[in-house]
């Protein structure tokens, strides 16, 4: 990020929720800062309150999460798992790590979701998985992903790094695949500066992922008296984060419906204020499908190509706004290429949406006149 005036509008901007402070006080003084300790316990109720799923795994990340959910498939060199190109590495990067190939498959031109249109087109007799990224927050059409990956034998997971609070149809985002993945990184929702967590859907793996976690030990186990010493019994790593993260994700999560009803505020003023101004150049603004309740994670502009996007972001940071674009393509990033490879017909949509979106700041904290200030800039903005 280009760093500008002290009074500038920030991109984002974490929140401290009212017992954050207290609460990693608490950890601290209680002795307790290691892994599974009383918060990472509290995090994990509320988080399967929030999402309904079997078990919940707190992570040192989403990177972390996605990981162990390649562990727990077992994949091996040259199984393949179909994910989008427009996404973060992590999602390839957590596949390739096991020997598995990313197979990379265009977004839709409305949602920027995995096209699952074309899914079913990259499915090969090595492929064993389908990574489902619900880009900000929106919903993947899921029942279609659910169709083919059920008669095609696959896993199913979700990559939810945007999406707590979302659902599709009334289910949680993170309920639909075997497994999901959640981030709490400090551009998220809620944050403990770094963090995530797994979330698992098929029981049958949730004795397998508590190793996975625990460097492949059953640690845990032997901490709730089942077994008299814990010993290496798999593949795992460190994935276990400490109580004084877990103990500030807690604080956050009692904050959520607060947080969420800002963040929605900031959303629809966009939304709203600058369709006029979107309509008359030619601007996408978000699109969300009937039956997707979003969780206001990020709000984006489509411009009409790279000079405008280029344009607007240089003219909002000239007055104070500080707003980013996204994703690259990972099919033509040098270890795309060399780790994954592309399902027929390329990826053109990703290609071009990766040069058009900008976005802006949406932060809980973001006020009244900071908001006002963004919308003006943008309006001010004249396209080339």
């Amino acid at each position: 990020m280009n760093t500008i005036g002290l009074d500038a509008i920030p991109f984002n901007r974490p929140h401290l929720s009212p017992r954050e402070l207290d609460y990693l006080a608490e950890a601290v003084r209680g002795g307790s800062t290691s892994g599974d300790g009383p918060f990472t316990r509290r995090a994990t109720a509320l988080l399967q309150e929030m999402t309904g799923a079997g078990q919940v795994l707190l992570t040192t990340s989403c990177t972390h999460a996605l990981e162990m959910s390649a562990i727990l498939l077992d994949l091996r060199p040259g199984d393949e798992v179909i994910m989008p190109s427009f996404t973060f590495v992590s999602t390839a990067n957590a596949y390739a790590l096991r020997g598995a190939v990313p197979v990379f498959v265009d977004c839709r031109p409305d949602t920027l979701n995995l096209d699952e249109r074309l899914v079913e087109a990259a499915v090969t007799e090595r492929t064993r998985a389908i990574v489902a990224v619900h880009y900000a927050g929106v919903a993947c059409a899921m029942e279609v992903l659910c169709e083919v990956a059920g008669r095609h034998g696959l896993a199913l997971i979700e990559d939810n790094a945007h999406g707590l609070g979302g659902s599709y149809r009334g289910r949680p985002l993170g309920s639909f695949g075997r497994m999901a993945a959640q981030s709490f990184h400090a551009t998220k929702n809620v944050q403990c500066g770094e963090g995530g967590a797994l979330l698992v859907n098929d029981l049958d793996l949730a004795a397998r992922a508590e190793i996975v976690r625990e460097k492949g030990t059953d640690r845990s186990r032997f901490f709730r008296g089942q077994v008299d010493k814990y010993r290496w019994v798999g593949i795992g790593s460190s994935y276990l984060p400490s109580d004084v993260l877990a103990a500030q994700l807690t604080a956050q999560l009692e904050a959520f419906d607060g947080i969420q009803a800002r963040r929605h505020e900031v959303w629809r003023t966009y939304h709203e204020e600058l369709a006029d101004w979107a309509a008359a150049h030619g601007v996408s603004q978000p699109a969300v499908p009937e039956g997707c309740l979003h969780p206001a994670h990020l709000y984006y502009l489509l411009l009409p190509d790279l000079e405008n996007r280029q344009g607007l972001m240089a003219h909002l940071r000239d007055n104070g706004v500080q707003a980013a674009f996204h994703y690259q393509p990972l099919h033509i990033a040098p270890a795309g290429a060399r780790y994954g490879r592309v399902a027929e017909g390329g990826c053109p949509v990703t290609e071009q949406v990766a040069d058009r979106l900008l976005r802006l700041p949406v932060y809980a904290d973001l006020d009244e006149a900071g908001l006002t200030r963004v919308i003006d800039a943008v309006r001010a903005y004249g396209m080339s």
